[in-house]
């Protein structure tokens, strides 16, 4: 889905049998994502204090960036503890396992309960589980690949693939087609956008969006995409949303005859769907047609006939 609108936004896979296991030696901050603030660290002192020059935050969800100078002013304060040293310590926290899918085809995951403590969500489970090393969290619902892609981007601020820095593809899968026919490549992306709103991680969110404009894709795919999102979006979530209804209101004349049962189809399912795309569609109407006079040119048609005459007296 890409190049579709001027407001639209722009995983290593994890193996179900596989424990999550991290070995760290330094962190790299050259590619930290655009959600997430880059430091660029001045020159340090004789005494080891770092001057930090400037800040620069990217702004996904609101589109817009900018550059921030520091105030170069002398505050007594503690140094600040290094990257490396915090994410040591989300190693050293105790070990969650986190159960994905339900029954026999559930696949236990593990990561460490420091780290899982980013999300809002998992605070909350972890009030009700105490200190017990053993903890379990349940998601039996979730598609194991969109947790995987959620534990990939807890450890290191991405997962696969990765965009492409000044392009707006994304990094090759050998798995994947080039052109997204099924629509997988765009529920992967989905699914993760939608497990990281009930988790609290915005910045998760926005990240998953923005891969799914980096998505080559087919009618067929597009609608099962956008089943997908109107299903299991709420109603006011227009950052994901209106795109996909921006979408189909530039390109149905054309892509609905690729898969027009399919987008009847989706037009009857979700009535906001097709109220969505019909809104876009007359906003463009009213503002490319030629200003009408006030009121009305239109006569309603009369009917004649022997019937219609009245005898005169």
């Amino acid at each position: 889905m890409s190049d579709v609108d001027d407001e639209m936004l722009d995983g290593q896979e994890l193996d179900g049998s596989t424990a999550v296991g991290v070995s760290v030696t330094m962190v790299e901050t050259t590619e930290v994502i655009e959600t997430q603030t880059d430091e660029v660290n001045g020159s340090a002192d004789q005494n080891g204090n770092v001057d930090n020059g400037q800040t620069r935050q990217h702004r996904l969800l609101r589109g817009d960036d900018a550059d921030r100078e520091v105030a170069d002013v002398e505050i007594d304060q503690p140094a600040t503890t290094s990257p490396r040293t915090i994410f040591l310590d989300y190693l050293k926290s105790p070990i969650v396992e986190i159960v994905v899918g339900d029954g026999g085809a559930a696949t236990t995951l593990r990561a460490h309960r420091a780290l899982l403590a980013k999300s809002p969500y998992f605070v909350e489970q972890y009030a009700q589980i105490g200190d017990d090393e053993t903890a379990q969290v349940y998601f039996p619902a979730q598609e194991l690949d969109a947790v995987g892609c959620l534990l990939q981007y807890l450890y290191t601020g991405e997962y696969f693939p990765k965009k492409i820095a000044g392009s707006r593809s994304l990094e090759e899968d050998p798995d994947a087609p080039a052109v997204d026919d099924t629509g997988e490549q765009l529920l992967m992306h989905a699914r993760v956008y939608t497990l990281a709103a009930r988790l609290g991680l915005p910045e998760l969110q926005s990240l998953a969006h923005s891969k799914i404009h980096r998505i080559n894709s087919t009618a067929q795919g597009e609608i099962a995409y956008a089943r997908y999102v109107y299903l299991s979006t709420p109603s006011d979530d227009t950052t994901i949303r209106k795109p996909i209804a921006a979408f189909w209101a530039h390109r149905s004349h054309v892509l609905r005859h690729e898969a027009e049962e399919a987008f009847r189809k989706m037009c009857l399912d979700f009535p906001e769907f097709a109220f969505d795309v019909l809104s876009l569609v007359l906003d463009a109407k009213e503002k490319t047609k030629d200003k009408e006079p006030v009121g009305s040119s239109r006569k309603r048609a009369r009917v004649s006939g022997a019937a219609d005459r009245t005898p005169r007296t």
